[in-house]
């Protein structure tokens, strides 16, 4: 599976992988199966890992489109987290993020893990894997 979703319960951080090719289908894909497990999950943060995207073939439009659509977390002060290492990928997600700055205001893009917990104020997040249908 080219994606998996875990969920911290102490801290309520739904963790959403990553991994391998990502193009436009696949990133939609994605987002739908995290808006089913946010609303499983009810969490008050989300970290999208970016860290094992070993390619990134999302076209603009597809990130404008997903930029402006209803957020997976559809609070819109809850904050968000997007992981992403590669230069490449990091600059795609900077324009996800600049896109969606109305939808999203809570959204950071960050190059770590350990920036993400610092932002997130969590020193060990323990996470529990959830069923990806």
């Amino acid at each position: 599976m080219p994606y998996t979703f875990d969920y911290d319960p102490v801290n309520r951080i739904l963790r959403c992988r990553l991994s391998g090719g990502v193009g436009d289908e696949l990133l939609r894909e994605f987002f739908r199966a995290g808006a089913d497990h946010a609303i499983l999950t009810n969490p008050s943060a989300g970290v999208v890992d970016l860290s094992d995207v070993d390619s990134f073939d999302v076209s603009s439009r597809a990130i404008e489109e997903l930029a402006k659509a209803q957020p997976v977390l559809s609070n819109p002060n809850l904050r968000r987290i997007v992981i992403a290492p590669a230069s490449d990928v990091y600059g795609m997600m900077r324009m996800f993020e600049m896109e969606g700055e109305q939808v999203r205001p809570g959204l950071h893009v960050v190059r770590s893990e350990q920036e993400a917990w610092a932002i997130l104020g969590v020193l060990h997040p323990r996470f529990e894997p959830l069923e990806t249908n």
